[in-house]
């Protein structure tokens, strides 16, 4: 109902909007950083659950740059492009503690669906690299890229196609071999 003129409107009047909501948008934008949420997964992981996600998402282990410490975050796979090479963004750019660790130390372990701890190295993509990649991911998932882009573009204030995206090598994959899922 738009309350200004006591007007309403259809639900197919609605579902048309051109332009997302603003609101729910930033709404979806705080929400994503709310620590417990985004750190959830990794439980699943730990519990030898990480199957349930699917072949979208893996967990990464990484060293932190100052600590020392071992730490893990939960990623979207975005490409396979070869057996046992992930492509992952950094869903809030180069602020992010787990981009800024790898890029200080490229040495990581990968945990994919019911596999653990495989060892990989990580690479940053140019940013031309980085633009391709997310370019195909638009054209293969337009409805998830349109919906999630605009949450992650309020959430880190610029726009999607500038997101830093790693490649993560495994090392335990022969060529020619399937990697692992």
């Amino acid at each position: 109902m738009n309350q200004a003129r006591g007007e309403t409107m259809s639900a197919s009047e609605s579902s048309q909007s051109p332009t997302p909501n603003v609101f729910e948008s930033a709404w979806a934008a705080r929400l994503v950083h709310a620590r417990w949420l985004v750190r959830a997964p990794i439980g699943l992981y730990r519990a030898r659950l990480g199957f349930l996600l699917g072949s979208r998402f893996l967990m990464l282990e990484h060293t932190g740059r100052k600590s020392g410490a071992r730490r893990y975050v939960v990623l979207e796979v975005i490409d396979r492009p070869r057996p046992g090479t992930y492509m992952v963004p950094s869903a809030f750019g180069n602020r992010a503690q787990w981009i800024r660790n790898v890029r200080a130390d490229p040495h990581v372990r990968v945990y994919t669906g019911r596999r653990r701890a495989v060892p990989a190295v990580a690479r940053l993509l140019t940013a031309g690299e980085a633009a391709a990649v997310l370019a195909k991911y638009e054209h293969k998932h337009p409805r998830a890229y349109k919906s999630i882009g605009s949450v992650l573009e309020a959430a880190i204030g610029a726009p999607l196609n500038s997101l830093p995206v790693i490649a993560l090598e495994l090392a335990d994959v022969p060529a020619g071999k399937a990697g692992p899922e």
